[in-house]
This record gives C-alpha cells, structure tokens and sequence, in this order.
C-alpha cells in the first residue's frame, strides 16, 4: 500500500462525504498519505424505481464497492454499516471490518412535521419497513407512502406528504440540521442495525491496511456495531424485515443492547433488551437477543412479514 490508499466508496453525495470522513482521519494518522477516491455504482442506485423492501436484501449497496477491493482497484471500502448485510452466507469472502470509527446520531428524524403535529390519518413517506412498522404502532391511523433517492431528493419531495422519515446523520453531515421536525429517541422508535455508523473493509489479509485502519477505529463503536449485527444475522435477513436494534456501551464497559420485531403494518411489535458484560463478546450477545424474541413470537411475525406484500 505504500503511501497511497485507495478507498471505493459510492457516488452519493452521502456517500462520498463519509469517504472523504474516512480519508481525513487516516490523513491524521499518516499526514503523508495519499488518498485516492474509487467511485463505484452499485445495483441499489440503478434500482431507483422500485422500493427498498423488493431490493434491500443481500447488500445491493455494497456489492460492487466490495468488488473493487477484492480485484484490487481499491484497498478498503467506506460503506453505510446499516447497508452491510449481517449474514454470514451475504458475506464477502475474503474482506473484514477493520474498522469503525466514531458514530454519528443513530435516531430516525421527522422532516415537515413532528409526530404529534400529524393530522389524523396524515400521509408519511418511508422506504423503510422497519420505520413504517414502528410509527404505525404509535399512531394506527397514519397513512404510508414509498421514497427513495438521495437525502436531497427526499427533502424535495417532503412538502408531498405530511411528513417524511430520514436518518439524523444523513441530515447532519449533509448540512440539513435544520429540517428535523422532530427526532425519534431509539427507545421509542428503534434504528436500524448500523444507522449512524461507518463501516471500513478491507482485504483480511492485507496487513498494513489493517493496522492503519486500526488506528481509526473507535472500540465502542465496533463492539456496539457487533452486538447489532448478531441480531440481525440471527434473524436471517437485513434492512428489509421490520426489525431494528440499538446498543450502547456505558462507562462501566456493560452493553445495552435493544431491539424490535414487529409486522409490517404495526399491530404487532415485539420489543426486548439484554446487557453484554464488559468484556464479552458482543456479537454473541446479539445472537441472544435475536433468539430471544425469536422464541417469544418473532418466528410467527417474521413468517407474516415475509409472505405479505409489502405494499398491503
């Protein structure tokens, strides 16, 4: 690797701003390095007239930036954590996450209106199960409607709908604080699996990658990112099911760790929790919670959210 790097990311304007987060903190530990850019394209962004849930599964984000590290265009790859799949069948042999630097806000935002400021049966825009199936717990009289696209195409249609639902980073590191209604806290409404956080592949046995990715990587993060990732990989699926987790590592080294199961239309919601020891592996506590809820109902609501269209 030398004093140059090569990082696939892709060609979102999200995207490249978490790149180029990347390539300035590596900058930091090595001032010399030479960053270079490896913009790719992937199925999830020539896909854009279909919604999320027919195509979120199986890292339709992340394949082809995946692929430039692996042929060798690229050493590591800058990926959305929550884009990554969980499952160890949907994962790339041969790459590792070497990294995870520091997270952003996890929480899921309202753009137009706050939830209390909805009228009765108001119209919210998500092209997310998970957010779709949360809110119509909250409020069953709401109405749901598909977006996708960028987070600038996705504020331009909110004046459309009563309100739209979007990741805080997303606002946040593309410079749109200022269009949040209102934040969801992760108790009430709980992110997806990786939201807010970065994700940093490379080869696994490419050495001087991975001790320079090291020095970037923030461990509460990683080991938060690893508890939430066991769930979703015992559950078998990714961004497409209604399901969520959330975890957080206290001072005391403890993992919190939170999470959801629900059917698509809200009426049924499973909600569960465990702590991970410090110093356990959080992984495994995450596979834990997974069967957890698994066992107290979440293999019927899975069924029920698998074999209903998305759209009923």
């Amino acid at each position: 690797m030398g004093e140059r790097i090569a990082i696939a990311t892709r060609g979102s304007p999200l995207a490249l701003w978490q790149a180029n987060r990347v390539a300035g903190l590596l900058r930091a530990v090595d001032p010399a390095l030479a960053v270079e850019l490896v913009v790719v394209e992937t199925f999830g962004d020539r896909a854009v007239d279909r919604p999320i849930w027919e195509i979120g599964g199986g890292g339709v984000f992340v394949k082809e930036v995946q692929a430039a590290v692996l042929d060798g265009r690229a050493d590591i790859a800058v990926h959305s954590a929550k884009d990554l799949p969980s499952s160890a069948s949907l994962a790339a042999p041969g790459l590792v996450i070497a990294a995870v630097p520091e997270r952003g806000d996890p929480r899921d935002v309202l753009v137009g209106r706050a939830l209390d400021q909805i009228p009765p049966g108001g119209m919210v825009a998500t092209g997310s199960t998970r957010r779709r199936a949360q809110l119509a717990d909250l409020r069953p009289d709401l109405t749901f409607a598909g977006l996708r696209g960028n987070i600038d195409t996705r504020l331009a249609a909110a004046e459309r709908f009563s309100a739209i639902v979007a990741a805080a980073a997303a606002l946040v590191r593309l410079g749109h604080r200022e269009r949040m209604a209102e934040a969801l806290a992760p108790e009430v409404v709980v992110p997806q699996v990786g939201q807010g956080a970065l994700a940093v592949e490379c080869r696994g046995d490419d050495d001087a990658a991975r001790a320079l990715l090291g020095e970037i990587d923030h461990g509460p993060s990683h080991r938060a990112l690893a508890a939430e990732r066991g769930f979703l990989a015992t559950l078998g699926g990714g961004c497409e099911l209604p399901a969520g987790a959330y975890a957080v590592e206290r001072a005391d080294g403890r993992l919190w760790l939170r999470a959801v199961l629900a059917t698509l239309d809200g009426r049924q919601v499973l909600r569960d929790q465990v702590v991970v020891a410090a110093g356990a592996d959080p992984a495994a506590g995450g596979r834990r919670l997974g069967e957890q809820l698994l066992s107290s109902g979440g293999h019927a609501l899975l069924s029920e959210s698998r074999s209903r269209p998305s759209g009923s």
